[in-house]
């Protein structure tokens, strides 16, 4: 009897976040614009998010996200779009309106979140607008959500907003209508560097039928097995605070490309 084909390997997708126009690493439940003095920030990046952009172009990770966190971030985002046209995904303040722009200044895709929340209320109106501006395949719907007993839902707005969308399996396969990819933000562990929101991932690795990518909490190099284990190779990882290159000192960014390039390479060298 012919043996099972491989299954998919979880992969290290890297990630640019833009706040006042630097690249920075901020503790995500603490970013509000009512409140700006609670803002936490554990890192700010001398380089320019080109200089990132490079960094990742030059070690092939595709599929990494850049994040616009509030205003004053589009030039810095259009400088690291123009280093690797086609292969980064943006978000933060992405609407129908705007999101053909970003994929004409270089994004491969267009991540959306707030927009398809007013007042905090899902409109499946604003995501099928959207997904008819740039198309499925190139749009990224971003599910960030904080836990609420046994729950996930949905937080929009820096994820200082509660919406009324629950992370769930019926969620998700309505989403993947129309979009090819998600990007979740554990927002309660986002930048703490304490460990991942385990039950989350795993939910994530029953639930999502499309490419997903999770973010929030990883501190160690072994959490990408950790992802890998507890998803089976469904959901992808992004590191943040405690990479080197971010000023952390947890994980080495070298040592870490070359994990999940081991492990992608195994799933090939066995088909």
């Amino acid at each position: 009897m012919a043996s099972a084909p491989p299954r998919r390997r979880s992969t290290f997708r890297p990630c640019i976040d833009l706040h006042d126009g630097q690249v920075k690493q901020i503790v995500g439940g603490t970013l509000s614009d009512t409140t700006p003095e609670t803002l936490k920030t554990n890192f700010v990046a001398k380089q320019s998010a080109g200089d990132f952009a490079r960094i990742y172009k030059d070690r092939g990770l595709e599929g990494g996200h850049i994040i616009k966190l509030g205003g004053g971030n589009d030039a810095a985002a259009k400088e690291a779009l123009q280093v690797w046209p086609g292969t980064f995904q943006i978000g933060g303040g992405m609407n129908d309106r705007n999101a053909k722009e970003w994929l004409d200044a270089g994004a491969g895709k267009v991540i959306v979140t707030s927009y398809l929340f007013p007042g905090g209320k899902f409109s499946l109106e604003r995501l099928q607008a959207t997904a008819s501006v740039v198309g499925k395949e190139r749009l990224v719907v971003d599910v960030s959500c904080r836990r609420r007993g046994d729950k996930w839902l949905v937080a929009m707005n820096k994820w200082q907003d509660i919406t009324d969308m629950e992370v769930s399996q019926g969620t998700l396969d309505m989403l993947s209508a129309y979009c090819s990819e998600f990007l979740v933000h554990a927002a309660d562990v986002e930048g703490l560097c304490q460990g991942i929101d385990e039950d989350l991932v795993r939910k994530l690795g029953e639930w999502a039928k499309i490419p997903t990518t999770y973010a929030g909490g990883a501190r160690d190099i072994s959490d990408l097995d950790l992802v890998d284990r507890l998803s089976e190779g469904r959901v992808d990882l992004t590191y943040g605070s405690s990479l080197d290159i971010f000023g952390g000192s947890q994980v080495s960014f070298e040592e870490l490309v070359q994990k999940s390039r081991k492990l992608s390479a195994f799933v090939k060298a066995s088909q």
